[in-house]
């Protein structure tokens, strides 16, 4: 169709442009820049957004470690004297554990379709 490609991109780029220029003349004069938003805060110990980590060795050589968050308990990383280290793990707060080891167990989705 053209010939020139240049006269084609700057053609295409007029058109990208056009709304820019068409906004720009509607603007009101009476804008003022935004307040300054201050950082957000570091946490303290009250309102800690991290989990609570508690480290438990065992006299066999195993050490487990225990996730919690609000004083809930929802993850378990256990590390045998030899072995693989795997993870103990609540799906949801009244479900039992979930392995998710070197053989994890199948995972069945748990979604609601229908609610009566």
């Amino acid at each position: 169709m053209f010939k020139n490609h240049k006269v084609a991109g700057a053609l295409l780029l007029g058109l990208m442009l056009m709304p820019l220029f068409a906004q720009s003349a509607e603007m009101p004069k009476n804008l003022q820049p935004l307040e300054e938003i201050p950082p957000p805060k570091l946490s303290t110990e009250a309102d800690p957004d991290e989990p609570e980590i508690t480290i438990v060795k065992k006299g066999n050589g195993e050490t487990v470690e225990e996730y919690r968050m609000n004083g809930e308990l929802y993850m378990m990383k256990i590390t045998p004297s030899h072995g693989v280290p795997y993870y103990l793990y609540k799906e949801d707060q009244d479900g039992g554990w979930t392995n998710s080891g070197p053989n994890p167990p199948l995972a069945i989705p748990k979604w609601t379709i229908f609610r009566f």
